[in-house]
């Protein structure tokens, strides 16, 4: 069976790991002194000295590849999240090495650069090898061998995306067997998935069939039957997993809490709830809203000039928005319009050919420069630079009635670019893929992510073809 030849492959990959944390230390010293020198100078320990000290290496990194989950089932992992473990245990190590090596054993005659060199070839190499390694099960599992057969009890709306997403990915190399349901008429398919029977065939089934896998996808309305069918399928020692029927209401990666042992799952998970990292990005904000103006600044004067001759008005407009926790504030942009009444202001957004916008304000809108002044909004507090870009509030409560998850987004502070912006979602763009953007920003919030969206913002978020 599938777990038995896992056992098997998982003992093989250690070896192999293994051998590849050696065989990298040994060929950085190679590399050191006899590529890039021409063999060990005087004073420079001998091989012996740097070949003792792989067997503390060895077991030590192949522990840290077991605490970072590297050798956790890769089936449904994407490539570049392996890789990441591979990088993480391997900075670790390499920050222990050191910090062992020199502070605490203090042998400083080791060379720093057979260190780094460990390290980089070491991520290579083991890298490499799982690329090879995953493109070989895949080769396989398309010829029908390293195949995992499981059974779906239950069927739901989780049972048919479950199938979906198996279908959709044959390099997982999962076969459904068929599914239980008490509901469902046996002989009912699902994209040549059959309904087999009711759930009371579980017993019949399990001791007869070698299955990998069970597969709990039972309805809301059958959740009284769980308690039962998890004895069953753990009393035949076969795997099992739960998908749950309300996986449109939590997030893709819920957060869960330890209540004295009573696990609670967070309807949405957002990071920036969080203390610390809510004073990381305000940091990050303050800083760079401050660089942002004394750099920009002769760009603001001169938009402010050309504002002021080119129609009647204040150079600056503000307008009422719904920011962080539904709190009203006022934005600041360059006036790009002639000057209105507050009443006619609020009815609609801007369209194509609008005539109250000046040839000035036109140029300002198409290349984003209307939006520097919320560089104060963010100084202010009222705004971020990166997060979801905040509506006007008559907006909000129509979107609120007509938009799943809209109000998610006041969860953050507003931004003045966001991760919907430079994926194109500008103006005259689809709200409600506009919101997806945004909770998956909000859901999945690092301080990599803002400067991915600010690298970003300067190729793609500043010429909008949607803004009139």
């Amino acid at each position: 069976m599938i777990k038995d030849n896992q056992k098997v492959f998982n003992r093989l990959l250690v070896i192999l790991d293994a051998v590849l944390i050696a065989a990298s230390f040994m060929i950085a010293y190679f590399v050191k002194f006899y590529i890039l020198n021409n063999g060990p100078g005087p004073g420079v320990l001998p091989a012996e000295d740097y070949f003792s000290l792989v067997p503390f290496i060895v077991p030590g990194f192949i522990l840290l590849y077991y605490r970072c989950g590297v050798y956790t089932p890769k089936r449904t992992v994407r490539r570049r999240f392996e890789i990441f473990s591979i990088i993480q245990a391997n900075t670790v190590g390499l920050a222990a090495t050191i910090i062992v090596l020199y502070m605490v054993v203090k042998e400083i005659n080791y060379s720093r650069s057979v260190i780094m060199l460990f390290y980089v070839l070491n991520i290579f190499l083991t890298g490499c090898l799982r690329i090879i390694l995953r493109k070989s099960l895949q080769t396989m599992r398309s010829k029908g061998y390293n195949l995992k057969h499981i059974l779906l009890v239950g069927y739901s709306r989780a049972t048919e995306e479950y199938i979906d997403r198996l279908q959709d990915n044959p390099q997982w190399g999962y076969v459904v067997c068929g599914v239980l349901d008490d509901h469902i008429p046996a002989g009912t398919l699902y994209k040549g998935v059959k309904v087999l029977g009711s759930l009371g065939n579980l017993e019949i089934i399990l001791p007869e069939n070698k299955l990998d896998e069970i597969v709990i996808t039972l309805s809301l309305k059958d959740y009284d039957y769980l308690a039962g069918i998890v004895d069953i399928c753990e009393k035949s020692g076969v795997h099992t997993k739960f998908v749950p029927d309300y996986n449109s209401f939590i997030p893709s990666r819920p957060y869960t809490e330890d209540l004295m042992g009573l696990p609670v799952i967070n309807v949405r998970y957002v990071p920036l709830t969080n203390t610390g990292n809510i004073l990381v990005k305000r940091v990050m904000d303050i800083a760079g809203s401050l660089f942002g103006i004394v750099i920009t600044s002769p760009i603001m004067l001169l938009c402010a000039i050309a504002v002021k001759l080119s129609s009647p008005g204040p150079v600056i407009f503000r307008q009422e928005r719904v920011g962080l926790h539904n709190k009203t504030f006022y934005m600041y942009k360059f006036r790009s319009m002639e000057q209105q009444a507050p009443g006619k202001e609020k009815k609609a957004w801007t369209v194509k050919g609008d005539p109250r916008v000046t040839p000035v304000g036109k140029v300002l809108r198409c290349t984003s420069l209307d939006e520097l002044p919320q560089l104060f909004n963010i100084l202010k507090g009222d705004m971020s630079l990166v997060g979801p870009r905040p509506e006007r509030p008559q907006f909000v409560e129509k979107f609120r009635e007509e938009i799943p998850h809209y109000m998610v987004k006041h969860q953050v502070r507003p931004g003045l670019t966001g991760w919907a912006q430079v994926n194109g979602l500008r103006g005259d763009t689809s709200i409600r893929k506009r919101i997806l953007y945004d909770i998956y920003y909000i859901e999945n919030w690092t301080i990599g992510f803002d400067l991915k969206i600010i690298f970003l913002t300067f190729f793609t978020g500043f010429i909008n073809k949607n803004a009139y």
